[in-house]
């Protein structure tokens, strides 16, 4: 029934929107951009009913067949290779890394629309393909870019909200506390206190998501400027692509920064569904909580040093690791030394390894070869590099590390700190903007097709050593 009902829902939705491209927010109306081709939430609608035949399908034919088991390991490793949920946007293989939607990262480079001139696909191209699954045009890409620059204006009660934050508390603190100050502008939350057909979530979702998103790089400007600039806040910038603007607010000047960010935002949006922001924006919005409510929950798992802090951790590792190599030449040998000196003192090499992936990350890769075309002479860069061709080898004869390869982690902090963001704080907020790109349109997909109540089925110690008692009474050979 509810599937019949949504599928209706967006019949009709599609139609009004062919007719007019216009949609309320609080009593404030965002045109959209007039063009001979669908919009994006057309082409999202036009997809919902699509998608729900597939899955009723799946359902009917294979519903009680077993898809993964868990084991005791696993109950108590953190669920780790567990499959037990469904996350449509992004798929990781251990061997071949992340892809979206099925494209990989050099798939996305080569097909996904750039600004003019750039050679990195836009992160709104890259929402779009996230959302829907088809590759954009062009001129779609330019219609959602301005789309968004028209909801991207911060409601100046929210601005000064950030502006009084306590300069010395944590930047992504105050990133979470501004994205649920943002709750009060919340269409889903407004719509479901008024009563709305279920129906009609995913409408006001996408309306959340694509508002939220276009708002974040603002957020994260004022925040930076507040706490590393002494207060000098720049001029809201909503003109240009999401990159675009974001670096200018920062006080960036470099273009070639902003083509860095494109990239960033792109590899940092989505890492399928089970890493601790993903899923945590994902259980969150189970319980219909609306789209702040859910990201800001998920910028709290990202805030954590076993997730997205761990970009500042390596920066300043790498930092270190400089200082005590000293004056030594920057060779092999004495990189290799240097971190047999850190694994041999009780420390880790960190922006190594991976809880999935068995490779060197693919989004390590393609930020290599960002600094192999465009970054010559820094000496940071070279030392990630040498650290890269020296370090999978010593972790390897240590013995410890299952996956010895670099991780995404290894090569960001020095490409931001190349082009002058130099303050590692600020690492994670970036993150978080470019993960809203991926967990946003995961949480309007769940909503269009109906996703339950998260609730797994949780044990104690006790009860899963009876149970492994009854079932192996003679232990387990």
């Amino acid at each position: 029934v509810l599937s019949s009902l949504i599928s209706s829902h967006a019949g009709r939705m599609l139609s009004r929107l062919r007719s007019a491209r216009v949609v309320a927010n609080h009593g404030k109306k965002f045109v959209r951009h007039l063009s001979s081709e669908p919009g994006l939430k057309e082409v999202f609608a036009s997809k919902i009913p699509i998608w729900q035949k597939e899955i009723k399908e799946l359902k009917t034919l294979y519903g009680d067949k077993i898809l993964g088991t868990c084991t005791v390991e696993q109950a108590y490793g953190g669920m780790r290779s567990v499959k037990s949920m469904v996350y449509e946007t992004s798929l990781l293989d251990p061997v071949e890394g992340i892809r979206f939607r099925g494209l990989t990262i050099p798939e996305c480079q080569v097909q996904l629309p750039k600004a003019p001139g750039g050679q990195e696909p836009l992160p709104e191209a890259l929402l779009w393909l996230l959302l829907t699954g088809d590759v954009p045009s062009d001129a779609q890409v330019q219609g959602l870019i301005k789309d968004m620059n028209a909801r991207a204006p911060v409601p100046e009660w929210i601005e000064k909200t950030v502006l009084n934050f306590p300069k010395d508390l944590h930047p992504m603190t105050q990133f979470s506390m501004a994205i649920l100050a943002c709750q009060k502008e919340s269409n889903f939350a407004a719509a479901y206190a008024k009563g709305m057909k279920k129906n009609e979530y995913w409408d006001h979702t996408y309306e959340d998501m694509l508002t939220c998103i276009a708002r974040l790089p603002r957020i994260a400007a004022l925040i930076y400027r507040n706490v590393f600039k002494n207060g000098d806040i720049l001029p809201a910038v909503h003109d240009k692509d999401m990159s675009a603007n974001f670096t200018e607010m920062l006080g960036m000047k470099d273009p070639m920064f902003a083509e860095l960010m494109r990239l960033y935002l792109c590899i940092h949006s989505d890492h399928e569904g089970g890493n601790v922001s993903a899923h945590t924006c994902h259980l969150v919005g189970s319980a219909l909580s609306d789209t702040y409510l859910s990201l800001s929950a998920s910028m709290n798992g990202l805030a954590g040093p076993l997730h997205g802090l761990a970009n500042q951790e390596v920066l300043k590792f790498i930092k270190d690791f400089k200082e005590d190599m000293g004056s030594a030449p920057l060779t092999e040998e004495a990189v290799k030394a240097q971190c047999w000196k850190v694994l041999n003192s009780g420390r880790v090499i960190p922006g190594y390894g991976h809880a999935v992936l068995r490779k060197t990350d693919p989004r390590y890769t393609c930020q290599a070869e960002f600094a192999k075309k465009h970054i010559k002479d820094d000496e940071m860069v070279k030392l990630v590099q040498m650290i890269c061709q020296v370090a999978p080898g010593v972790l390897t004869e240590h013995g410890k590390t299952k996956n010895p390869w670099p991780n995404v982690d290894a090569h960001s902090g020095v490409l931001l700190v190349h082009y002058g963001m130099t303050e590692e704080e600020f690492f994670t907020v970036m993150f978080g903007v470019g993960r809203a790109l991926g967990v946003l349109p995961m949480l309007t997909i769940s909503r269009a097709l109906g996703f339950s109540l998260e609730r797994p089925k949780s044990l104690t110690t006790s009860s899963i050593k009876k149970t492994m008692e009854i079932m192996y009474p003679h232990g387990h050979a």
